[in-house]
């Protein structure tokens, strides 16, 4: 820019120091070498800022065309324990930056996670930070419900406001009240409601995906299970009773 500046003003400059008129059709008017240093100095300004307009603009229209879009399809979904564990739930990133994804968890004061950030607490449920503006309502989080079995994973719904959990939650509005600073991702004292399942039945489905091969329980992970079972019978029975009568 210095450049651009410097090779607008000399020629100018040292015409002025020879004195220079402006004319037109009626008269001849005189300008001192000062207003004609001032008119140059005014000219080089104003190409300089056309010139940083530009490329401006030229630097935003190539970050988006670079940017990278997260694809996510159902071979986007593997192994829970695969992934990495933070505290009592997995992260990924499914544009390898998983750095900044783990960055973004282990923040105390909380933090905005990078694009492809997947953060998953039980194998059938997963959320996946998409693109920059793909949602903003959501802060570019999509939700994700999962049917899984030994062969993988099929994704049962997905979208970004209206999906929701074999609870009949729904999980954009779970994760609303962590929106700041926690960038949507609910964990104990982040405001969001508790769920109806703790982190012994979180971890019994953790520790038997089937994606994983062969399940690895500990103690009192097939009674978590059944009680999961019995809710989640029951759940569906409450249901189907509300909607028949």
């Amino acid at each position: 820019m210095s450049n651009i500046l410097i090779n607008k003003m000399v020629p100018i400059v040292a015409l002025s120091c020879l004195c220079a008129f402006s004319v037109n059709a009626d008269k001849t008017i005189a300008l001192t070498p000062t207003e004609v240093v001032t008119e140059s100095i005014s000219e080089a300004v104003e190409a300089v800022e056309a010139v940083e307009a530009v490329e401006a603009v030229e630097a935003v229209e190539a970050s988006i065309k670079t940017t990278t879009a997260v694809v996510v399809n159902e071979n986007s979904f593997t192994c829970i324990r695969d992934m990495t564990p933070v505290r009592h739930f997995y992260v990924d990133n499914l544009l390898g930056n998983i750095d900044g994804t783990l960055a973004a968890a282990n923040n105390p004061k909380g933090a905005k996670y990078p694009a492809g950030s997947v953060v998953q607490l039980v194998p059938s449920e997963v959320m996946v930070k998409r693109e920059a503006g793909t949602s903003p309502i959501t802060g570019d989080w999509e939700f994700f419900e999962l049917a899984v079995n030994e062969s993988g994973s099929t994704i049962a719904k997905r979208g970004f406001v209206d999906v929701n959990n074999r609870f009949d939650g729904n999980c954009f509005a779970c994760h609303l009240p962590a929106r700041e600073p926690w960038d949507f991702v609910c964990e104990s004292g982040h405001g969001c409601e508790p769920i109806p399942i703790d982190h012994s039945i979180t971890g019994a489905l953790q520790r038997s995906d089937p994606r994983c091969g062969e399940p690895v329980p500990q103690s009192g992970d097939w009674t978590a299970l059944l009680k999961l079972k019995t809710m989640v019978t029951i759940g569906l029975t409450k249901k189907w009773f509300e909607e028949l009568f």
